[in-house]
């Protein structure tokens, strides 16, 4: 049912943790749910130093943030706003159709601590 690379994402998640005082913090999901993400951003320059997530539910949502760290770090601000759940959904080797809103929800994430950052940065 998973690919080698939702395998691999979820047992060797990249980029788990949270970033003391980041530039910009998302999430997707609730508790309540069962599924959830939360990402954080460091930003120097106009470019995504550093990205980490946590995430709880099912494998893929595990692997999907990991995959959305990877895709974020070291871009410039705009690129990471253009990341799309397909680019996810193909790096984890294609999704069952069941699966594919864990590949939105880790572009949501993304998008998410991007416009906290916008935020904070024109308060």
């Amino acid at each position: 049912m998973y690919s080698p690379q939702v395998i691999d994402h979820h047992k060797n998640p990249r980029n788990v943790g949270m970033i003391k005082d980041a530039d910009g913090v998302g999430t997707v999901g609730t508790p309540a749910s069962g599924e959830m993400i939360k990402f954080w951003i460091r930003v120097h320059g106009g470019r995504i130093v550093s990205a980490k997530f946590k995430a709880f539910g099912c494998p893929t949502v595990i692997a999907a943030g990991s995959v959305a760290t990877q895709l974020a770090a070291n871009t410039t601000i705009e690129e990471a706003l253009n990341i799309t759940h397909r680019q996810i959904d193909d790096t984890l080797g294609g999704l069952p159709q069941e699966k594919k809103r864990y590949a939105i929800g880790a572009q949501k994430v993304v998008q998410s601590a991007i416009n906290d950052y916008i935020s904070r940065v024109t308060d």
